[in-house]
C-alpha cells in the first residue's frame, strides 16, 4: 500500500536522511505530518466522490509482562489530544509474563480487557467531556444522545493469544461501512505451535478497500542460529495464516529480527555517543532491505529515533548503563520494534517512538493516509495491509 518509493539502503541512511532534509527542510518523518492537511480524513480525494482518505494510526508495544495500573493514561501514546485519526490498530507483545502457566494454561482475558478499557478511555475522553458539558447545557436528551454517538471510537475486534494482543478501533460513524471482519492466530513458539511466539492478524474491508493488521512476536537473539529461527517462525506464519473466504497473499516472504550486527565493544561505544546512523547501517532488517532479497513491495518509514530496546525499568537509560548481577544477560540496544507496510493508496506521514517507561521497550507508532474506494461501478477491490511487528 503506498506510493512508489525507493527503499533506503542501510549504508546510505545518513546521506539519504541529509538529502531529504535539504530537499524538504524537515528534520524527521514525524515533522512531515505538520505540513499535511489535517482535514484529509473522510473527505473526497482530489474531487473524486468515490475515493476518500482516512487517517490510520498503527502502533506496536512490548509491555514486558507488566500489568498496567488502573490510572495509566494512554493519551500521549495515542496522541488523542490531536484527535485526527479515524482508525487505530494497536499491537502488543507480552501483555502477560511468558511463563509455563500462561503459555500452557487458559488465556488471561482480564489483562487484554483491561488494556481495552484504558484504550477506550483515552480515545473517548474528549467526547465524554464534551458530552458531559452538553448534558449540563441542554435539556434535550435526543441532542445529547446524537452527539455521543457521532464521534466516539469503538473497538471492532480484539484478540489475545497468550501475550500477543491486537486491538482495532474505529470512529463510531465508520462502523456501518466495515464488513468481512476476521481474525487469524498463529502460534510458532514452543514445539513450533504454542502461542508464546507467533502472530495475531485482523482483517476487514472499509467500504471497498481491504486492510490487514498483523502483530508479530518472533524468536529473539542476535546470533546466526537465532536469525534462522525467526525465518522459520515467519515461514510457519505464512503457511498457516488464513481468513475465511480469502487466502492471504499479502504477507512477506521472510521476516528477520532487528538486532545490530556489530561487536559488543563497538556497539557500546556507538550507543554511548548516540551515533544512531552507524548503528542503523548494521541493523539486520535494514541489511535485508539493502540486499533486496526480502520484503519485496514492503516499506518502512525513515528511522530518526533512538533504539527502542533494552531500557532499564522506569528509566531512560539503556540496560548496559547499569551493573547487573553476574551472569545476567545484557542485550545490546536495538530497534526491535518496527512497523512495515505495503499496498496501494497508503502514505506514511509519521514514524516515531513514545516515551512510556512501563517496560524495557518503547512503543513505536506510525500514522498513514489511506485511500479508500467508496463508490460503485466496476472498480476492483484494492488489497491493502499494514504489518505491525516486533521481534524480541
Amino acid at each position: 500500500m503506498g506510493e512508489n518509493r525507493k527503499i533506503i539502503l542501510p549504508r546510505l541512511v545518513t546521506s539519504k536522511l541529509l538529502h531529504r532534509q535539504q530537499l524538504h527542510g524537515h528534520g524527521s518523518v514525524s515533522e512531515v505530518s505538520s505540513v499535511v492537511d489535517e482535514n484529509l480524513g473522510k473527505r473526497p480525494l482530489n474531487g473524486h466522490k468515490d475515493t476518500f482518505v482516512y487517517r490510520v494510526f498503527a502502533s506496536t508495544w512490548n509491555v514486558g509482562g507488566i500489568t498496567p495500573s488502573d490510572d495509566l493514561d494512554l493519551e500521549d501514546w495515542l496522541d488523542t489530544r490531536a484527535n485526527t485519526c479515524d482508525i487505530y490498530a494497536l499491537g502488543f507483545q507480552e501483555i502477560v509474563p511468558l511463563n509455563a502457566r500462561n503459555v500452557l494454561g487458559p488465556t488471561k482475558s482480564c489483562i487484554s480487557a483491561k488494556w481495552n478499557l484504558l484504550i477506550g478511555e483515552a480515545l473517548n475522553k474528549k467526547e465524554r467531556k464534551e458530552g458531559a458539558k452538553l448534558t449540563q447545557e441542554s435539556t434535550d436528551s435526543s441532542v445529547v444522545e446524537a452527539s455521543m454517538q457521532g464521534e466516539g471510537f469503538k473497538c471492532i475486534r480484539s484478540k489475545q493469544m497468550v501475550g500477543i494482543f491486537t486491538s482495532v478501533w474505529v470512529r463510531s460513524n465508520l462502523r456501518q461501512f466495515i464488513h468481512h471482519l476476521d481474525v487469524s492466530c498463529i502460534g510458532s513458539g514452543i514445539m513450533g505451535c504454542l502461542g508464546n511466539k507467533g502472530s495475531v492478524s485482523i482483517r476487514f474491508l472499509l467500504h471497498k478497500t481491504s486492510f490487514c493488521f498483523v502483530c508479530c512476536h518472533l524468536a529473539s537473539g542476535g546470533k546466526e542460529g537465532d536469525v534462522l529461527l525467526r525465518n522459520l517462525d515467519v515461514a510457519d506464519i505464512l503457511a498457516r495464516t488464513w481468513f475465511r473466504g480469502q487466502a492471504t497473499h499479502e504477507l512477506p516472504e521472510k521476516i528477520l529480527d532487528h538486532e545490530i550486527s556489530l561487536q559488543e565493544a563497538e556497539t557500546r561505544s556507538l550507543v554511548t555517543a548516540k551515533n544512531w546512523s552507524i548503528l542503523l547501517e548494521n541493523d539486520q532488517l535494514m541489511f535485508e532491505f539493502s540486499r533486496g532479497r526480502y520484503f519485496e513491495g514492503w516499506q518502512e518509514g525513515l528511522i530518526t529515533f533512538s533504539p527502542t530496546y533494552k531500557y532499564h525499568p522506569n528509566s531512560d537509560q539503556y540496560y548496559w548503563c547499569f551493573d547487573g548481577a553476574r551472569g545476567e544477560k545484557k542485550r545490546a540496544p536495538a530497534w526491535c520494534d518496527r512497523i512495515l507496510w505495503r499496498g496501494k493508496g497508503l502514505k506514511q506521514v509519521q514514524y516515531e517512538t513514545s516515551n512510556y517507561r512501563l517496560s524495557d521497550h518503547r512503543p513505536v507508532r506510525a500514522v498513514f493516509h489511506a485511500e479508500c474506494d467508496v463508490g460503485g461501478g466496476c472498480r476492483s477491490k484494492r488489497p491493502e495491509s499494514t504489518l505491525t511487528q516486533q521481534g524480541d
